[in-house]
This record gives structure tokens, sequence and C-alpha cells, in this order.
């Protein structure tokens, strides 16, 4: 789940992280009376969960009412990269002498915390990495031990920040480490993370993705409700669906999140693009079938539909069941593609061979499916 900027803002201020005071509003003469609260100057920012709002006019500073309401009729109902701007908050403004770069996410590979830290903030991180990787120091951290004052004023030091922002830095990535843990967050980012004239050090912006997996310990309704999904996504959401729209033309569908990805691997390696990221989880009935073939045939894109089954703990007749059935309730307009393997699949690739045909058809292997599933694309 990822918040806006300023959800992101008021997530690490409760964990007393210093941010720069702001309201978050939706109309244009409240836009006027959140600056006349807050103070002039003040930054109009677009809210999109994506990047490069500034280069598209998403953020202008204001001196009075009179820019601010100029910036706000402008901004609100911006396009910034297909994502309308419905919110935007208003900040006070910051003088900055130095900008840093922070953040906090998960090495899988590591089984522990990753923690990232530059001298180099208020620009592309990604693009920090890869010209001078060495601009970014790393630490990793035990989630047993969690971060100590020790480890993090080290860590500073090795990021070679300025002297006057040590202790400010060391003791906003104490807090920023707890609001990721706490938090249940899948990562934390400050970018920049700001030194002011004054030797302050707080955070200028906010990116926060949380865990879905632990909702049920937190009151996430308000981020929900907020969050940003085309009306494939919304449809997905409403079914309880795990999906992800996509640009490319084959719909997928399979049971488990590592298999779905990997199915979206072999058809890009089958020279295919993949339309969506859809897992159905480990129900096999009709109507998780229907939701789903309903959902991903309604996508204008769409050409062709790849049906990805492994039988676990669900097995193979179960599947191919729920498959007949949904076929049998709604009208699919593409080609159907369908692996099916695993517990009991002799069984389920029997019941399904009496419904084949050029719109429905069936692969032994992954990777065949695939290839089959991208030439139907491609007719």
């Amino acid at each position: 789940m990822d918040l806006f900027e300023y959800q992101g803002k008021q997530l690490f201020a409760r964990y007393d992280i210093p941010v720069s005071p702001g309201e978050a509003v939706t109309e244009v003469e409240a836009a006027v009376a959140a600056a006349d609260r807050v103070g002039y100057p003040v930054v109009v920012k677009a809210q999109v969960q994506v990047g490069g709002r500034g280069k598209a006019g998403g953020i202008k500073l204001a001196a009075n009412a009179e820019e601010c309401r100029e910036h706000a009729s402008n901004i609100i109902g911006m396009d910034i990269k297909g994502h309308t701007v419905n919110v935007v908050w208003i900040e006070r403004a910051s003088d900055i002498a130095e900008e840093y770069y922070a953040s906090f996410t998960l090495d899988r590979a590591k089984k522990l915390h990753l923690g990232m830290l530059s001298a180099q903030g208020g620009v592309e991180i990604e693009a920090v990495a890869e010209e001078n990787p060495d601009a970014i120091a790393k630490i990793w951290i035990d989630p047993v031990d969690g971060l100590t004052e020790a480890v993090a004023r080290a860590w500073v030091a090795a990021a070679n920040l300025n002297p006057a922002a040590t202790d400010g830095a060391v003791d906003i990535l104490l807090k920023l480490y707890n609001a990721y843990v706490d938090g249940d967050g899948d990562l934390v980012e400050i970018n920049p993370l700001i030194l002011t004239p004054e030797g302050k050090v707080h955070a200028l912006d906010a990116k926060v993705s949380l865990d879905n997996n632990a909702e049920f310990r937190h009151e996430w309704a308000e981020y929900a409700a907020t969050q940003e999904r085309d009306d494939r996504e919304q449809a997905a959401h409403e079914a309880d669906l795990q999906y992800v729209g996509l640009e490319g033309s084959v719909g997928i569908i399979a049971n488990g999140a590592g298999l779905a990805m990997s199915t979206l691997d072999v058809v890009n390696q089958a020279g295919g693009s993949p339309a969506n990221f859809l897992d159905v989880g480990g129900g096999a009935d009709a109507k998780k079938f229907i939701n789903a073939l309903t959902i991903i045939d309604n996508d204008p894109r769409v050409k062709s539909i790849l049906i990805n089954i492994f039988g676990g703990i669900t097995r193979g007749e179960e599947v191919a069941n729920g498959i007949v059935a949904a076929l049998g309730q709604i009208d699919i307009t593409s080609p159907i593609v369908i692996r099916l393997d695993g517990t009991n699949a002799d069984e389920g690739r029997a019941i399904l061979e009496p419904h084949l045909s050029e719109k429905l058809q069936m692969s032994p292997t992954m990777l065949e499916a695939a290839k089959t599933a991208v030439a139907l694309a491609k007719r």
C-alpha cells in the first residue's frame, strides 16, 4: 500500500520525525486558507504517486495568497504521467543548506533490513547508485538487534554528512527505523532529508509503502480509501483478487504470487508482454475464475489469456471444474491457454479435455503455454 506524500509525513510526525507544517486540501480556496494558516511562503505540492512532479509543474512556491491561488488552480486537476491531481499539500517553505537521502527497506536476499544514506539527496537515488555507488552508505540490520545509536552515528560518518547535521540525522534515522518496523513498512524514504542554515535537520519529503499483510495490526482504512487504482484494479480489489495492471497484451491468471511473477517472466521470455499480474490465491471455485476472467477480458489491451495453475493443497480437478464452470457462465472474447500441473493434474486435464477448441487450448509446460498465448496475442 503506497501512501501519498502528505500521508507519509503524517505517519512520520506520529513517530516524532520533524516535518514541515502543512495541510492537504482538494479545492483552490481551501488551499489559500491553508496557506494563510501555515504561513507564507508556502510550497504547493501535487499529491500523486509518481515521480517527476517538479518537472511537470506540480510543485510551486507561493509568496502570498494570490500566488497560492494561481498555483493551486493550475495544479488541481493536472495530469502528471497519467495521474490526475486531486489533492495538493500546502507546506511552509524551508530554507535549505544541504540535501541528503535516507531510507529503510528489506533486503530479501540477505533476510535483513537495509538502510541507505547519502549526502547526495534531492535527486533520483537510482542515478546516484549507477553513477557514483560509493556515495551511498549502506548498512544491514538484524531485526533482533535493531538499530542502535552507535551504529547510526557511524553510519552518518560513513555517508560523509556535514558534521553539523550529525546529531539531527542520527535522531531522525533512529525514529525512521522505528516508523519502518513498528509501522510495518515495506519502504520508508526521505528524499530530501535537509539541513537548514540554522543547523536543523528534518524531512522535506516522504515516500512510504506499507505491508498489506500487516493491515490487521493497524487502522489503515483511511489509507486504503485513497489508493490510486484504475478501473481494472478497482474491480479486482472489490473481488478480493491480487491484481496489478500492466501495459501488455497477454492476460495472466495464476495461483500464488511467486507463480504469477514467474509467468510474467516466461511471457517476456517468449517474446510477449503481460497485461497484468493476477493471483487468484488458493481458492479454485467458479466465482473466483469468473471475476478474474471478466476483469482481464474487459481490458481492451488483452488479446489472449494465459491461465497457469500448479495444484498443491488445491487439487487439479477442483481447478478444472472451476474453470469449466466459469466459462459456462461468461462469454470470453479472448482465446485462453491453460497450463495445469501439480496435485491431480491428470484428473484436471481430463476434465478440461472435452472443452478444448481454438478458443480454449491446453499446453503441457509453462514455456509452451506462454509461447502459444504470445502467438495468439500477436495474430
